[in-house]
């Protein structure tokens, strides 16, 4: 054969597909390091390498030895996602729009505090579970994220701070999964990128300062206890069943009584027994902030130990609802503090960006057809808007 037909036969052979090792926990990527021919260690250098110096290329980890570095261009890669672009709030909030794997866009928020910085990441794209409040619902569902394309959002947000810059300041303290997605509908990409959050070797990040936040998935809940102890938040939105089923729809199948009992299981598989459940409740005008729900929501908890978190509803097009008036924030605050429990109210940040609890959208391949649905609702109430 020819050095020209060896060259077209060899450039028409399909390319075998790199292994991404972004989202290897450190015990995978021991494993990936012996299944080659190599040793254990190497897993401690190169997890350092990308997660605590933001290293993508191997030519660039010199502790490792030339040939292993030749070894792993051949068969493996350190492959972020993309960057679309970046808006910053006049309040410091920061969101990123970011392109994965198949042309979908995941949002996901940085929200700089006087003594933290959290980072608000993604879990899916889009989400099914379809809450009536949640932007991000209205989007559709096109499938799970990866562990390498969860956890590559703290690297872009790390990266984009100078975290990984000599003597930089780490600007990241703390990760809340509550952005796109319902994070127990993705269980083992949710799990195994939360290691990586907390893996001393990589960002070293406190198991009280990783929170994972759900709708109420209760069988996925139950397991979670045995393979991780994060802080847990549970979104609640509502202290009756008959509210939630509307507010909420994954109540039809888990309602609140199993979905509590299912939280309070969680935090007393702690070792620490102070641990307590955040629980969100996003107030609404008229639907959920009357005081009959504050004292329902009361009773609701009793048994659970949690602090609550009120959230302000932040609008977004065709929702319905309208955010609560600070009469009936304050009411409703009053009547839980008064019921013994420490109440936080969340501050809007971002709204200016769409960045804001409830509003992350991204640019869904909606594969439910709900954002068809959706699209078409929302032309139908603008041409009875424009009719009246």
């Amino acid at each position: 054969m020819s050095q020209e037909l060896a060259t077209t036969v060899a450039s028409e052979q399909p390319q075998k597909e790199k292994i991404n090792l972004l989202g290897f926990s450190a015990s995978r990527l021991a494993e990936f390091f012996e299944e080659i021919g190599e040793k254990r260690f190497r897993a401690t250098q190169v997890i350092k390498w990308i997660h605590q110096e933001g290293e993508c290329d191997f030519d660039a980890m010199t502790n490792i030895s030339k040939e292993l570095r030749a070894k792993l261009h051949d068969i493996a890669e350190v492959k972020l996602p993309e960057v679309v672009n970046c808006q910053d709030s006049v309040d410091g909030t920061r969101k990123w729009l970011i392109r994965v794997d198949g042309g979908s866009c995941i949002e996901m928020v940085y929200i700089p505090e006087r003594e933290r910085g959290t980072l608000c990441v993604s879990s899916q794209i889009g989400c099914a579970l379809d809450c009536s409040f949640c932007a991000t619902g209205k989007q559709g569902f096109n499938r799970d994220l990866t562990a390498a394309e969860i956890i590559g959002q703290l690297w872009i947000a790390a990266d984009s701070f100078g975290q990984f810059m000599p003597k930089g300041k780490r600007r990241v303290t703390n990760v809340v999964m509550m952005g796109m997605g319902e994070p127990l509908m993705n269980f083992d990409n949710v799990v195994a990128a939360m290691g990586i959050m907390l893996e001393d070797n990589a960002y070293g990040l406190s198991k009280r300062r990783v929170t994972l936040s759900t709708a109420g998935v209760v069988p996925q809940l139950d397991k979670l206890g045995d393979v991780s102890d994060v802080s847990l938040a549970i979104s609640l939105h509502a202290p009756n069943d008959e509210l939630r089923n509307q507010l909420v729809p994954i109540n039809r199948k888990y309602p609140l009584a199993q979905f509590i009992e299912s939280a309070k299981n969680y935090i007393e598989k702690m070792p620490d027994n102070r641990r307590k459940v955040t629980v969100e409740y996003t107030l609404m005008d008229q639907v959920n902030d009357r005081s009959v729900h504050a004292r329902e929501l009361v009773e609701l908890l009793k048994d659970l130990p949690c602090k609550i978190n009120l959230i302000p509803f932040n609008s977004f097009p065709g929702s319905g609802y309208k955010t609560v008036t600070n009469t009936a924030l304050d009411r409703f605050r009053d009547i839980l503090v008064a019921g013994g429990y420490t109440v936080m109210v969340r501050t809007t940040r971002g709204d200016d960006i769409a960045a804001a609890c409830g509003q992350l959208a991204g640019e869904v391949n909606d594969r439910t057809k709900r954002q068809a649905r959706y699209k078409k609702r929302l032309n139908e109430i603008e041409s009875l808007n424009i009719i009246e």
